[in-house]
């Protein structure tokens, strides 16, 4: 019996996405396990790839099974968000002098990341899951920079980078909130953002 024909199945199937997301959010009590009582590089290296995988996976599942709903896409959203932000205690609590290289830059990160929470709830009452095409390349910087220093000891480079990626993250997306009158997903850019608020002002 294929898929196609048992619906206990495809309703298996359906849950997916939503697992793999899940997966994301309950490895960030196990970095900050893994920090606390057993800092491991292997371990960290272990969480982190099934993080990404989980990432890049769960919204192709979700698309090939037309289950990719704005809800799943926000649920997305969070468990990236309690991911980086165990991984990012982590680098606190293990490697201080690796991101204090970084402070101002990281700084403005932060600022950027709580500026446009508040500006998106204040607007549209929620936070904002636009999938940008610059949020996907961080989430590969984030992963990058992140394993570099938690599973390889390495620090520098990578984690420059993934900061500036989200800078310019973050001031797309700000941009993208500017712009927009309502809240939606899956903008992939500050261009397509703009068509919408045309098209909205034609009445199209």
């Amino acid at each position: 019996m294929t898929l196609a024909q048992d619906p206990a199945l495809r309703r298996v199937a359906r849950m997916l996405p939503l697992l793999l997301t899940a997966l994301r959010a309950l490895l960030a009590p196990v970095v900050i396990w893994l920090t606390l009582y057993r800092p491991d590089g292997f371990a960290f290296g272990v969480c982190l790839g099934l993080a990404f995988l989980s990432d890049l996976f769960d919204g192709i599942v979700a698309r090939r099974l037309h289950v990719a709903t704005p809800a799943l896409r926000r649920l997305d959203s969070i468990a990236d968000t309690l991911f980086y932000l165990a991984a990012l205690s982590a680098a606190w609590l293990l490697y201080p002098g690796a991101l204090l290289e970084h402070a101002f830059a990281l700084g403005v990160l932060i600022a950027l990341e709580l500026a446009r929470y508040v500006f998106d709830l204040v607007k549209f009452k929620r936070e904002a899951s636009y999938h940008m095409w610059s949020s996907k390349l961080w989430g590969v910087f984030l992963f990058t920079g992140f394993f570099a220093l938690l599973a390889l000891g390495i620090a520098g480079w990578p984690i420059a980078l993934a900061i500036y990626a989200g800078i310019v993250a973050d001031l797309e997306g700000l941009a993208i909130s500017a712009v927009i009158v309502e809240c939606k997903t899956d903008i992939p850019t500050i261009f397509h953002a703009l068509r919408l608020r045309a098209d909205a002002r034609a009445g199209r």
